[in-house]
C-alpha cells in the first residue's frame, strides 16, 4: 500500500471500515466514504478514506504522493481520547481537523509538513476524529473552528441529523 495508489487504498479501507457502522441505524444507511463541513463559508463536501482501526490509523497517508482536491482522509476512534500525529513518511502537506464527538472542529492544524516528526495535537482536548485535507485547502474554504464535520461516526441524540441533508 506504500505506492501512493490512494484509489487501491481506498478500497481497502472501505472494507475495514465495518466497524463504523456499529452507530446505529443511520450509520447504517448513510454513505461513509463522503463527509460535508457547513459554517459561515457555505458547506464543502470530501470523499473520505476512513481509518477506523490500530492499522489503518497507523498507515494514515504515508507513501501518497498526491490526493485531489475533494479528496481527504478520515481518523475515526471509538471513544473520545487526547490525539497526536506526526507527518513521518507523509510526503504531502497536509490541514487536520480535530473533531469531537459530535463532529465540530475545535482545531485545526494548517499546513502540516512532509516528512516532519514533530508531534501535531490540539492539546489535552478529548476528540474522537480527524479529518485530513490537503494542506492550504481550510483557509482556502475559509473552514473555520466550531464549523460543523457531518458523517455517521459522528452522530449524536443531542446533534440529530439525516445524511440526507447532506449531499
Amino acid at each position: 500500500m506504500g505506492n501512493g495508489n490512494l484509489g487501491r487504498r481506498a478500497f481497502v479501507l472501505g472494507v475495514l471500515s465495518a466497524p463504523l457502522v456499529a452507530r446505529g441505524a443511520l450509520a447504517q444507511s448513510c454513505p461513509t466514504g463522503r463527509v460535508t463541513i457547513t459554517g459561515s463559508f457555505g458547506k464543502a463536501a470530501f470523499n473520505v478514506d476512513i481509518a477506523d482501526t490500530e492499522s489503518t490509523r497507523a498507515q494514515g497517508l504515508m507513501h501518497v504522493e498526491s490526493m485531489p482536491l475533494s479528496q481527504g482522509m478520515l481518523f475515526v476512534y471509538d471513544r473520545p481520547q487526547q490525539m497526536s500525529f506526526w507527518m513521518r513518511n507523509t510526503l504531502i502537506p497536509l490541514d487536520m481537523l480535530f473533531l469531537d464527538d459530535a463532529g465540530v472542529i475545535r482545531h485545526i492544524h494548517h499546513r502540516a509538513q512532509p516528512l516532519d516528526e514533530s508531534v501535531i495535537s490540539p492539546g489535552p482536548m478529548l476528540l474522537r476524529g480527524v479529518l485530513e485535507i490537503n494542506g492550504g485547502l481550510a483557509r482556502r474554504l475559509g473552514i473555520e473552528e466550531g464549523d460543523v464535520l457531518r458523517h455517521p461516526a459522528f452522530v449524536s441524540e443531542q446533534e440529530p441529523w439525516s445524511c440526507d441533508t447532506a449531499d
